[in-house]
């Protein structure tokens, strides 16, 4: 049971909601009637993550939703089974949500007050097949944006030829001259020498050391880290000096908890935070109130028309006020309203769930990669 104030607001419903794209939405409602909302998207395991939450509903209705480190502590360690994706992360953000309303702060507020008054942004340009890049990068330039990420190749095998990389360098400074700076996500892939803001995942991340290696060995930035999940998982790469920019995801990881302690302990070796989140207007709003009230954020992921929405179901679709994101030369600017400082439309995410589940639309999976040879590749 939980722990108890006079001024506690026990849970008294908690929802889950699939929506199209490919995002699971969850909503928390309290017996004094504030309303919090979160976002447990972990990307082609959605029913994995609605098991969970049927068995934190049983677990935690009727606890004091005050009590944010409390749940957040039991539901991680009280089934003794743990490791891999934190799949609370949903139900700490909305825990956040209502405690920010109910006090009428913003979250960053809660978290010690804001160090910037707006975030820097980026956008995604290429897709999984990236090919012409160059007019999605002045696409982006116009809409706001001054930083792209793009994916650096298609499918590649365990070792393949260097010539497959001329096509990504070509790529690379077709943005660059541009004026606008980009990242580049190589899933276990690297580029050197091309002036790019990132290389993200160069190297899985189960090789932390190997990280540490590659490090030694580069200019550029190394990134990672929406696949280490929890600030336990970051702990061998940041001791190990094998990242220059740590890239937690919100809904991965653990809520606003844990991506602030993660946020905190990176600060501690000198690394720069820039969340993954090509996810919904919530993560992205968790990320922000997370990112405005720590000094080493660097940049965020924003996934507006990103490659897998589509135009019914963009970031901005269940949002009553999309300006709240909106871009102006590279940043977006910190909201400022109580809780995550968003207003969901309720009424459109209970109709899409709702049409998403009686026409019977499968869950999101990523797309499984084979080699002319029939082998697998990593996506």
């Amino acid at each position: 049971m939980s722990l108890k104030t006079s001024a506690s607001s026990f849970i008294s419903k908690i929802e889950v909601f699939r929506v199209p794209p490919r995002w699971l939405f969850v909503r928390i409602e309290t017996a004094d009637g504030f309303v919090g909302w979160g976002e447990s998207t972990l990307e082609g395991h959605t029913e994995a993550i609605e098991g969970a939450f049927a068995d934190l509903a049983q677990r935690f209705l009727g606890w004091d939703a005050d009590g944010i480190e409390d749940i957040w502590q039991t539901a991680y360690r009280a089934r003794f089974y743990r490791g891999g994706p934190v799949l609370m992360s949903g139900l700490d953000i909305a825990l956040w949500d209502i405690k920010g309303k109910k006090l009428g702060v913003p979250v960053w507020q809660l978290l010690g007050g804001k160090v910037r008054d707006r975030v820097r942004v980026y956008g995604w340009i290429g897709g999984d097949h990236p090919s012409a890049v160059r007019e999605a990068a002045r696409e982006r330039k116009e809409q706001g944006f001054t930083a792209v990420k793009m994916n650096a190749t298609e499918a590649l095998a365990w070792l393949d030829s260097p010539e497959l990389l001329k096509g990504t360098v070509e790529r690379v400074r077709e943005v660059r001259a541009l004026g606008m700076d980009v990242g580049v996500d190589f899933h276990g892939r690297l580029l050197e020498g091309e002036g790019v803001l990132f290389i993200e995942e160069p190297l899985l991340p189960t090789q932390p050391s190997e990280f540490a290696d590659l490090g030694r060995l580069v200019s550029t930035p190394i990134a990672a880290g929406e696949r280490l999940y929890s600030r336990h998982e970051f702990r061998p790469y940041f001791e190990g000096h094998a990242l220059d920019v740590a890239q937690p995801d919100v809904s991965h990881c653990g809520g606003i908890s844990e991506l602030a302690r993660i946020a905190s302990m990176a600060e501690t070796y000198d690394v720069a935070l820039a969340p993954h989140c090509p996810l919904g207007p919530i993560a992205l709003a968790a990320c922000i109130a997370v990112g405005v009230s720590k000094l080493n954020y660097f940049i965020q992921e924003m996934s507006w028309q990103m490659h897998y929405n589509s135009d019914d179901a963009d970031l901005f679709t269940y949002l009553a006020d999309p300006s709240v994101f909106a871009v102006k030369d590279g940043y977006v600017t910190t909201p400022s309203g109580p809780g995550l400082g968003i207003v969901i439309n309720e009424e459109l995410v209970r109709t899409r769930a709702k049409e998403h589940s009686r026409a019977g639309v499968e869950a999101w999976r990523n797309p499984i990669w084979r080699g002319e040879d029939g082998s697998i590749r990593e996506w």
